[in-house]
């Protein structure tokens, strides 16, 4: 009873000190949450920051399309583009995308993270971040957003809240996430949620934030809180991408549940079933290209949460939008998001050229204009910036932000509170020579470690090694894993074991090339089919056959799917060349992974040592019988 009384007084004065700065609806609208914690947050924001005045926003139509007004008021983002509902933003010259080296744990003394995390003291960094927000609101509003990270109503739902001084950023995340004030107007005072503190500092003339070089990005997870200072950039303003996904990462560890950089799609079969795949790809690998493979659908572009429900694999989107990378998007390669993006619907365009009312971008599959305005302000083709370096008509990480539900190929199952089940897990890097187009595992353990945790990318091809050109991305999330690198690998082994049904694990690689030329064994088009023989293998309706590596696809079983998803004739000679087994190019591979987790990991489980060992004896094994460059016709099957 004592403690109750406590915490109505610790309410009452919290919510006495934010009346002055708020009007009667937006105060009424904060007071009707019953959360002591939410007040304590706005409070301290509030004094922290010194706003005008605060605006609440409680999810109504009214509200949220006020938002979107007064981000065009502001100046933060311009309407002056010839579609309706279409909006552009820019980030300033250096705030261009995730900036690494700001980008911060805060580690509370006694506390250890893995050495390849940027972190700093907490004490330090807390002092450090809180003086650049000190005042950083002065004659602005602070606009609070109440979010959900998952489907609502759900057992993977995380409340989250921010309170930024971005019209730009509490618009974007309209488009990106589920309302969330309804679900904070019943939260438990035991229940957690995650916290974010934006302020876009000192701001020109155009909006943009101008002082980068006192840009901070740090995560405290004591409290479950993101601080982000003097940037505007989505990924480091809205604190519910990535930065919440290191949050989550810990909280999943805690929880016995996986928090994942995945896909997920929705893969059409035979007699009308619907088979759920997700896929781990680093940048510029090939994710967004296998989720929008025509004919089937998206769930999931970025970020999905997996738990074991009655011994299933279930996984949601944790987000209800895309933030997407729109270089490269032409309507051949990319046919729905293009038609999406050039038709009347709610979107944020950022960091685009912009000239004759519309938007430009690199590679959209036409001439670009030789001039307009993008995020230097007005651009003419060689202007130069004051890195002495020639301006892009566009920024090579120009975006657009739209609502998920926009797609023609939104799954219908986005907001499931069960989630789906998943059939199949995919993990692709970009590796030019060893790995086959695509493989699955024998067995979980086997996929997770031969194909997760020794998920390489290869940035450029060369005959001859070089150093430095192989990066290690486990499972494409290690710049995101908060927790050390071998617990996380124990905890993704672990979770499978206690599943009833096992996703199949499958290992895919688009970038395959020849060892000679260097051209590529694969076309674009190429992982439709690849997918599609997934799905068959998910509910076993094709053999395999069984390869050091993993089990490979049967010609025969190929040549029907490149008729029936291409249109084309699949040859026995490309087979061959595409699924050979080129051991000595394998051994190296299992060299470098092994490396990685012997010298930059300190708990390396020892599956994943003996998964790798093994997978060397059996490519040795087959050496001997073979030779270093195997056909696949050589293997028996399964």
């Amino acid at each position: 009873m004592r403690e109750a009384l406590d915490q109505r007084r610790k309410m009452n004065e919290y919510l006495e000190g934010l009346r002055p700065k708020m009007r009667e609806p937006d105060y009424g609208k904060l007071c009707a949450i019953p959360n002591q914690k939410v007040h304590q947050f706005v409070a301290e924001a509030a004094e922290l920051c010194n706003p005008k005045d605060i605006f609440i926003c409680s999810d109504t139509p009214d509200e949220v399309a006020y938002i979107k007004h007064m981000a065009i008021a502001s100046g933060e983002e311009r309407a002056a583009l010839a579609m309706p509902g279409h909006t552009f933003h820019f980030d300033g010259p250096y705030d261009q995308g995730r900036d690494r080296e700001v980008t911060k744990f805060l580690v509370p003394k006694g506390d250890s993270l893995s050495p390849a995390l940027k972190q700093i003291d907490r004490e330090e960094g807390l002092r450090e971040v809180l003086d650049l927000l000190k005042g950083a609101m002065k004659g602005r509003t602070m606009i609070v957003r109440f979010l959900t990270l998952g489907p609502v109503n759900s057992l993977f739902t995380i409340p989250c809240m921010e309170c930024t001084d971005s019209w730009y950023v509490a618009h974007s995340v309209s488009l990106l996430y589920r309302k969330g004030y309804e679900t904070f107007l019943q939260l438990a005072p035991e229940v957690g949620f995650f916290k974010t503190l934006h302020s876009s500092g000192k701001v020109n003339e155009r909006m943009i934030s101008v002082e980068h070089d006192k840009r901070r990005i740090y995560i405290d997870y004591v409290t479950d809180t993101v601080y982000s200072a003097n940037t505007q950039y989505a990924g480091n303003s809205v604190g519910f991408k990535k930065l919440a996904l290191r949050l989550a990462i810990r909280k999943a560890h805690r929880e016995g549940w996986l928090a994942e950089h995945f896909m997920m799609m929705g893969v059409n079969g035979p007699g009308g079933r619907k088979t759920y795949l997700a896929g781990a790809f680093p940048s510029a690998c090939g994710k967004t290209s296998t989720a929008m493979l025509p004919g089937e659908t998206i769930l999931a572009d970025d970020i999905a949460y997996l738990r074991n429900i009655d011994g299933v694999c279930r996984g949601v989107n944790v987000e209800a939008g895309v933030f997407g990378i729109i270089q490269n998007v032409n309507p051949k390669d990319d046919p729905l998001i293009y038609q999406v993006i050039t038709t009347p619907n709610e979107i944020i365009f950022s960091n685009v050229l912009v000239k004759d009312a519309k938007p430009w971008w690199p590679s959209m599959g036409c001439e670009l204009p030789k001039e307009g305005v993008n995020f230097s302000g007005n651009w003419h083709k060689g202007k130069v910036g004051q890195n002495g370096k020639e301006i892009p008509p566009a920024s090579e990480n120009a975006r657009y932000t739209v609502a998920l539900k926009t797609l023609p190929n939104c799954d219908p199952e986005l907001d499931n509170p069960l989630g789906v089940g998943l059939g199949g897990i995919m993990y692709g890097g970009r590796d030019y020579r060893a790995y086959v187009p695509v493989q699955e595992g024998f067995n979980w353990e086997h996929g997770v470690i031969a194909y997760g945790a020794a998920l390489e990318t290869e940035t450029t091809f060369a005959i001859v090694e070089e150093q430095g050109v192989y990066e290690i991305n486990v499972m494409s999330v290690q710049d995101f894993i908060s927790i050390p690198l071998g617990q996380y690998i124990k905890n993704y082994l672990e979770f499978g074991r206690k599943l009833r049904k096992v996703p199949l694990v499958f290992g895919v690689n688009y970038f395959l090339c020849d060892l000679k030329t260097g051209k590529f064994l694969n076309n674009r088009l190429d992982k439709h089919v690849w997918v599609k023989w997934m799905e068959l293998r998910v509910h076993n309706d094709v053999g395999a056959l069984r390869s050091p590596t993993g089990l490979l696809p049967k010609y025969e079983d190929l040549a029907i799917l490149f008729k029936q998803v291409l249109n084309k004739n699949y040859a026995e000679e490309d087979y061959v060349g595409q699924f050979t087994i080129r051991v000595p190019e394998n051994l190296r591979k299992i060299e470098r992974v092994r490396k990685f987790w012997k010298e930059k990991v300190s708990d390396t489980p020892e599956e994943l040592f003996k998964a790798l060992d093994d997978q060397m004896e059996r490519l040795l094994k087959a050496r001997e019988s073979f030779g270093n460059y195997i056909s696949p016709l050589c293997f028996p099957e399964e």
